[in-house]
């Protein structure tokens, strides 16, 4: 029996991820996807983080409890703390905070049902159910250029 659904929810998530970005036409094509933070620094482009935002203490927060008397299954919620990026040598903020949007826009829609995918909110069945909870836009300049990012957060549900 699992201790916790996150670390299955996290690797559900980063597979949702980079298969929706072999797709022909997706927001998240040449978009590197990283499980964690970065380890070297980066140059321009555009990334999606999952378990990780800057700033943040957490990759993911828990909690749980009896999910009813006699203690034999647990319900755990949880948070993942993600983020989307977009870096260029310009100074035009626009076309960066909307490209932002767009990865995280992609992120959205895999964990929606459709007719396609009827499974996509439970992350391949790793939880009851996942969706986008919060969201908040940084942007900042420097002297190489500007950057747009979007910090967001997937909330699950599992039953354990």
């Amino acid at each position: 029996m699992a201790t916790s659904a996150v670390p299955a929810a996290i690797d559900a998530l980063l597979s949702i991820l980079t298969e929706a970005s072999k797709r022909a036409g997706s927001a998240l094509a040449n978009t590197q996807i990283f499980d964690g933070p970065a380890l070297t620094n980066l140059e321009f482009g555009r990334r999606l983080f999952v378990g990780w935002q800057p700033e943040a203490d957490n990759a993911a927060a828990l909690t749980q409890d009896f999910a009813y008397a006699g203690a034999r299954r647990r319900d755990e919620e949880f948070q993942i703390s993600c983020y989307a990026e977009v870096e260029s040598g310009d100074t035009d903020m626009q076309p960066l905070r909307t490209a932002a949007f767009a990865l995280v826009a992609v992120v959205e829609t895999e964990l929606r049902a459709s007719d396609d995918a009827p499974t996509a909110p439970t992350l391949n069945g790793t939880v009851l159910w996942a969706h986008l909870t919060t969201g908040n836009l940084q942007q900042g300049q420097t002297l190489a250029g500007a950057a747009a990012g979007v910090a967001f957060t997937i909330s699950c549900r599992s039953r354990l």
